[in-house]
């Protein structure tokens, strides 16, 4: 049994420094400085026993390694680790444990951030560039396609836990929709998610959205509805789909890369980024 896998033994309410020190591949003296001049260390202490830490002060201790490795002092980590918060745009951690497909690891990264800096700082600053990242080297050679998929799981997962749809009775600001044909639906995530934290609702329809089943909801809704309609690739980009939410009555937004090149009618609204989405659509 590993280090990494061990467990404590029954009865014992930790691990000892050497066990720790040997999980994080960092020496015992480091943890014990670490301890002594920042407080990172057992939370917990019986006094005329050995200090043993616990899974929650490792987790912390993970996290300052992150960080330092990411580029921070142990000063500056320890900081951060003890006030609980998340250094905006530190994408190393991410990458780190997207790339050991480390779904809790991921999990806490996004969930701090989100906390620290909200939606649109975490998908500007944080998701974009960890998912730049994975695509270069995906383009470089590197197998990694299962990482961009993980990742995207997690941070979908997270913005539905920490945003979720605003309660009963909030009004419902847009309809978001990928085009028929495209998967990539990340990107209205996020839009949903940021609505969602000013308190404002919107419907969903996801991936791969028939210009029919568009149709059939802004007839729901009514006239006057914004429409946001993602298209990740020019395949996928269909004027189809911007004559249904026009002929509905429906404001009509585009985005994504895939509309670069394509000509629209007038009176649609090419969005650009998070920001200006949140700002039409609420």
């Amino acid at each position: 049994m590993t280090a990494r896998s061990a467990a404590p033994a029954e009865g014992v309410l930790g691990y000892p420094v050497r066990v720790v020190a040997e999980r994080l591949g960092i020496p015992t003296a480091t943890l014990r400085t670490w301890n002594q001049r920042y407080g990172i260390g057992p939370a917990v202490h019986q006094p005329g026993r050995h200090r043993l830490y616990s899974e929650a002060d490792i987790v912390l201790l993970e996290r300052m390694c992150a960080l330092i490795k990411s580029g921070a002092s142990p000063s500056g980590a320890a900081g951060l680790v003890r006030e609980g918060g998340a250094a905006r745009g530190d994408i190393a951690p991410l990458l780190e444990a997207a790339f050991a497909l480390d779904t809790p690891a991921i999990s806490r990264l996004l969930t701090a951030h989100l906390r620290d800096f909200g939606v649109v700082g975490t998908w500007d600053q944080l998701c974009r560039p960890a998912f730049a990242d994975i695509v270069a080297r995906q383009g470089a050679g590197e197998g990694c396609i299962d990482v961009e998929h993980l990742l995207s799981w997690c941070v979908m997962s997270v913005l539905h836990r920490t945003n979720p749809p605003p309660a009963q009775g909030v009004p419902v600001r847009a309809v978001l929709a990928c085009t028929h044909g495209e998967t990539h639906s990340l990107p209205l995530e996020a839009l949903r998610a940021a609505l969602a934290e000013r308190g404002a609702g919107a419907h969903m329809l996801g991936a791969d959205v028939p210009a029919a089943a568009l149709s059939d909801t802004l007839r729901r809704l009514g006239r006057g509805v914004p429409v946001m309609l993602w298209s990740q690739q020019e395949s996928t980009a269909l004027i189809s789909a911007v004559r249904t939410g026009i002929e509905a009555g429906a404001r009509v937004h585009v985005g994504g890369p895939g509309w670069t090149s394509i000509i629209l009618p007038e009176r649609v609204v090419r969005v650009a980024d998070l920001r200006e989405a949140i700002d039409l659509m609420s």
